[in-house]
């Protein structure tokens, strides 16, 4: 096997150069050079080549310790399809792969980068959203609140820092897909792909698990934050706190923590989409001449006008003094059934004046009804 170039000059470092200084030079080469960016240049898989094996010798500290006691001999990385080995399409050195190259061109957008639902990238992984449920009263749900939300989640591994491996020892290149973290089975004319069954879509192996997560990478916390409950927010509305969800896996981005609300209901009001409503007794006297009648709101009590002749079961609105809306736009209604209250018993003075006006009253309210019936048979 040929001996390969010096890797530091190869990625233009230092011999005392550190991990992230490595990694930065290698990533910005590997942008620079991959033959998919370079389609007419003949040079450029070669040199892409040289780059990627530097990279796998720097990015690994036993193969670095060996280079740097007294050089060595290395040969192709990988196993692929490419000269020496080297497969183009689908290689992953000890920093991240392809996908993280194209990603970084792309801003994010490209070669399979990690987005929701945890996609993988280079072996990241996007942490799971979450959800907690918090429970308010009527009034916090009206006014909004800062209310305070407990939450476990599973954090980077503090033994390891979140590699997963014993300290002094690295993640490895997965043997079966050669870190591209895939393996295809060809079916016809066709291949399927699926995660590596060895190391489980990550691209790596880890020989020399950390103690204190057996290998996860990730331990078990309780994480406490402040959650702002917007005023207005219904039984069951969703609030949204980006990025406090799960951290992800080897660098990938947290998920969100969505905090569910459980509003109590009101011994007043009741809840109907943007508005409230609320039963109001008036009695018999008022609904006949009318009368004006104090009732409550969310910040007090109001006075509206009952008509004179008002029907059992009518509604009256105050507009605008309803729950907030959400996002700023404006508030609700208040709507009052009006309920004619008519007594369950009457002393001797009420049943005399009742008596009084059934004489003055003495128009049949269902005679047209009849009449219509009668009118069908």
């Amino acid at each position: 096997m040929p001996a390969v170039k010096d890797p530091y000059k190869t990625l233009g470092v230092d011999k005392k150069a550190s991990d992230e200084e490595i990694k930065k030079a290698y990533r910005k080469l590997a942008r620079r050079w991959h033959p998919d960016t370079n389609p007419d240049d003949p040079a450029a898989e070669e040199r892409f080549k040289e780059i990627q094996e530097a990279n796998a010798i720097l990015s690994d500290p036993d193969k670095r310790r060996q280079y740097d006691a007294g050089g060595g001999i290395f040969g192709g990385v990988g196993g692929g399809a490419g000269p020496g080995g080297f497969d183009p399409g689908s290689f992953r050195g000890g920093f991240g792969g392809f996908g993280d190259i194209l990603s970084d061109i792309l801003g994010g957008r490209g070669g399979g980068a990690g987005g929701p639902g945890g996609a993988r990238t280079g072996g990241q992984e996007r942490g799971r959203d979450l959800e907690v449920e918090v429970h308010l009263s009527f009034e916090q749900a009206m006014e909004g609140a800062q209310v305070p939300v407990t939450v476990p989640v599973s954090a980077p591994c503090t033994t390891c820092r979140g590699t997963g491996a014993r300290p002094g020892s690295s993640p490895t290149v997965c043997p079966r897909c050669q870190g591209r973290g895939i393996e295809s089975q060809g079916q016809g004319l066709f291949s399927i792909s699926q995660p590596c069954s060895l190391c489980g879509g990550t691209g790596t192996k880890i020989d020399d698990p950390c103690p204190t997560c057996a290998g996860r990478g990730q331990t078990r916390q309780v994480k406490r934050y402040k959650a702002n409950i917007p005023a207005g927010v219904r039984d069951g509305s969703r609030v949204r706190l980006a990025g406090k969800g799960e951290p992800g896996l080897r660098g990938g981005p947290p998920g969100d923590l969505y905090v569910i609300t459980r509003v109590e209901g009101s011994s007043v009001f009741t809840r109907k989409g943007e508005n409230l409503e609320v039963d109001v007794p008036i009695t018999i006297v008022e609904a006949i001449r009318g009368a004006t009648v104090e009732v409550p709101t969310l910040d007090g009590t109001k006075r509206i006008r009952v008509p004179a002749g008002t029907q059992h079961g009518t509604v009256q609105r105050l507009r605008g003094e309803g729950p907030p809306k959400l996002a700023g736009r404006g508030r609700g209604d208040i709507r009052y059934r009006l309920q004619v209250d008519v007594p369950s018993s009457l002393n001797r003075e009420q049943e005399r004046a009742v008596e009084e006006l059934a004489e003055v009253m003495n128009a049949d309210p269902r005679a047209e009804l009849l009449a219509r019936a009668e009118a069908k048979r």
